[in-house]
């Protein structure tokens, strides 16, 4: 039998032979912009002719923006080793792309062209991914790797009711819980697949003895004990029973992070990160149950951004750069470019975090993060853009 070729014959630049190429470059190009952008818009410093709030512009662009790029970046290039499909690239990869890009600039100048108008081309690019992967998946047959679909239509709907919300009330409260949200399921769908892989090859290889518990039982039930969670937490963030059930996620999260055996995994910093990125899920799930159960203690910023800065962020650089990595012929080892982007998007984290606390130095904190989290985008871009841009390495 002839094996299925794993890329089409190509002869158009490197940047668009592979979905996590452009994605992923331009993905941390504007993850690190967004927030040059976001501090001075925040302190007063500047405006921008955009129709939302700067701090919803802010939420927006980090959560329809930044995230869903490296979403399709990850997904594009996944789905194809899932399903033994032929990978988007060329033409077709370009398209999504530009429409990436024209979302970007409709929603910064939404004031200008008006926010419909505005909403309906930065909708499009969701749209179209939703529409790109579930043929891929339909294709192929393989429907055990729907769940991420229905994350990215997820978005998608959540994306539209940012907008609507924006436009009638001024704010998008429901729209920034429902991305949220749907975030935190997506790293803990495919973070429970990906990271006791990574970690079962790597302790095989290098470090015999207990490996991570196989995907079962329990990782269903915490998923679908976290869904009902975040469903809770979307509908009414504030209710007591709300708190207790996501309170109660987070330990399930421990649990269930505790099994995959991170902690026998310390020399690879490769496999470490994702466990550590992984860990902010369930700092996310106490620090939001603490705000509701001590209000005057806990802040729900807190929670908010251990889950989008420590979890979203530093997931995101750990899936990027493995992807990356592997995907362009590079050894699987964590050199000290890539250990120094860990740190720093782990310094702009708990920064992050720290800054949601009255303790006096909340502007040195915000500000300090922000730095942490431009470096750490930037130093990607920087670093891993050559391999990004250039055709994949060959082993001879």
């Amino acid at each position: 039998m002839t094996p299925i070729p794993r890329l089409k014959p190509y002869s158009g630049p490197a940047l668009l032979s592979y979905g996590f190429r452009p994605f992923f470059l331009a993905g941390a190009i504007y993850a690190g912009l967004g927030i040059l952008i976001w501090l001075p818009l925040f302190f007063g410093d500047i405006t921008i002719p955009t129709a939302f709030s700067p701090l919803d512009w802010h939420v927006h662009e980090m959560l329809y923006g930044y995230l869903p790029a490296v979403i399709t970046g990850f997904l594009l290039t996944a789905i194809p080793n899932w399903s033994g499909r032929l990978p988007l690239q060329g033409g077709s990869l370009a398209i999504l792309v530009l429409a990436w890009i024209a979302g970007r600039l409709a929603v910064y100048a939404s004031a200008t062209i008006g926010a419909l108008v505005a909403g309906a081309i930065d909708i499009l690019f969701l749209l179209l991914v939703a529409a790109a992967t579930a043929r891929e998946v339909v294709a192929g047959r393989n429907w055990r790797n729907l769940p991420p679909i229905f994350v990215v239509l997820i978005f998608l709907a959540g994306n539209v009711i940012f907008h609507v919300e924006e436009y009638e009330t001024g704010t998008a409260e429901f729209g920034t819980r429902l991305g949220i949200a749907a975030a935190v399921t997506l790293i803990s769908l495919i973070g429970g697949r990906v990271i006791p892989s990574f970690t079962h090859n790597w302790l095989t290889r290098e470090n015999p003895g207990r490996l991570p518990v196989p995907f079962g039982r329990f990782d269903i039930a915490v998923l679908g004990m976290s869904l009902i969670a975040l469903v809770l937490w979307i509908a009414n963030p504030t209710w007591i029973v709300t708190a207790a059930l996501i309170l109660a996620a987070g330990v399930a999260q421990v649990v269930r992070l505790g099994r995959w055996a991170g902690d026998r995994s310390l020399r690879d910093r490769l496999v470490l990160i994702l466990h550590i990125g992984y860990a902010f899920v369930p700092i996310g799930f106490f620090l939001l149950a603490g705000a509701v159960l001590f209000p005057q203690a806990l802040l729900v910023s807190a929670g908010i951004h251990a889950w989008t800065a420590g979890a979203i962020g530093t997931m995101t650089l750990a899936i990027m750069t493995r992807v990356s990595l592997g995907h362009t012929g590079q050894p699987l080892t964590a050199g000290p470019l890539t250990q120094t982007i860990y740190a720093a998007v782990l310094v702009a984290a708990l920064l992050r975090v720290a800054a949601a606390f009255k303790t006096g130095a909340e502007i040195v904190l915000l500000e300090a993060a922000g730095t942490a989290w431009i470096t750490a985008f930037w130093l990607f871009a920087v670093g891993y853009g050559p391999l990004l841009s250039r055709p994949r390495r060959t082993v001879r």
